[in-house]
């Protein structure tokens, strides 16, 4: 029987402040995976510490609610036992990117088959407004009175810096491009790294009001898809240009046929750093998807290769071999 998104819903009460946008997330990720075709006994969801990493429990399907920062980690930890499990963390930008930074990079490098959603609203929620490794310069928050000095990640740059396969934005007030986007995670094999710009409407509302206003939207953000120009606009009258190391706005019949299969970084790299403050549009969508291979596989491959030519050994064969020896007194 195919799922439906209400069966993944749980029986426990959902606790987000009303209007949050981690709602909408948890709605498109409950279809993302009804989507999917996976059975409910073979997901697991992974987080940390923050208002995001709540969501294991509004999923009724195998959750784990980790310490902060240490998702990866775990999540790695689950892949690796069992690869055909289809295996989510959720984490904000102060659990993935302060504390757990190693943990994320790392899973990302190793290529493990991971579905990373990053809700970013760049500060910290559940601890009421601290600033957070995202918060812009200058913003004022109960740690920074006087103004971040701080400079800010940019979680996209830093994923592809790290070698993700799979790299894309999205935003939570486009509930059906995130569901698009989180299916196409759903269905890369290898690490599939997904920021999602979120609004905090109690200690930092209007985060990303730039991107999202009725008013300015078309013109501060644009939407890519593979082998696509990239128009933008009210009425997709401008387009981008993406030349050597440079981005610039031509018009729409110079605009560039986007391109995930490129071997290259570079261009998601540039894309990526792109920003409202520059006069250039934030990318939303899907920046890479490449084929590598994957971490978790790889592991098990070897471990059944070896296991075949010098068979299986017990725990005291392992600690006891030539190459132990005794500490006298």
């Amino acid at each position: 029987m195919n799922l439906r998104a209400k069966d993944l819903k749980s029986d426990q009460e959902v606790r987000w402040c009303p209007g949050c946008g981690d709602y909408a997330i948890l709605n498109s990720l409950q279809n993302a995976l009804a989507d999917s075709g996976v059975k409910r006994e073979d997901m697991v969801i992974v987080s940390g510490i923050g208002c995001s990493s709540r969501l294991p429990y509004y999923v009724d399907a195998f959750g784990f609610h980790g310490i902060h920062g240490r998702a990866p980690a775990i999540a790695t930890g689950v892949k690796v036992a069992d690869p055909d499990l289809s295996v989510w963390v959720i984490t904000g930008d102060g659990d993935s990117l302060s504390i757990g930074g190693n943990h994320l990079i790392h899973a990302i490098r190793r290529n493990v088959d991971l579905k990373i959603v990053l809700f970013n609203n760049r500060i910290y929620g559940l601890t009421k407004g601290q600033y957070s490794p995202t918060t812009p310069l200058g913003q004022k928050t109960k740690t920074s009175p006087y103004g971040v000095v701080d400079n800010p990640f940019n979680p996209m740059q830093l994923a592809l810096g790290a070698g993700a396969t799979f790299a894309a934005r999205t935003i939570d007030t486009q509930p059906k491009h995130m569901r698009a986007v989180l299916g196409a995670a759903a269905r890369h094999k290898g690490v599939a790294f997904i920021e999602v710009l979120q609004n905090c409407v109690i200690f930092n509302d209007g985060a990303f009001s730039e991107l999202t206003a009725k008013e300015t939207r078309e013109i501060n953000t644009i939407t890519i898809d593979h082998e696509q120009p990239m128009l933008f606009g009210k009425d997709k009258e401008m387009g981008l240009k993406v030349e050597c190391c440079e981005v610039k706005v031509v018009e729409p019949d110079e605009a560039t046929t986007w391109r995930l299969d490129v071997p290259t970084a570079v261009p998601a790299h540039l894309m990526a750093s792109l920003g409202v403050g520059d006069g250039l549009p934030v990318p939303i969508g899907i920046l890479r998807s490449q084929d590598a291979p994957i971490y978790d596989r790889t592991v098990n491959d070897q471990i059944k290769l070896l296991t075949e030519r010098k068979g299986s050994r017990s725990l005291e064969e392992l600690v006891y071999t030539d190459d132990a020896w005794t500490v006298g007194g």
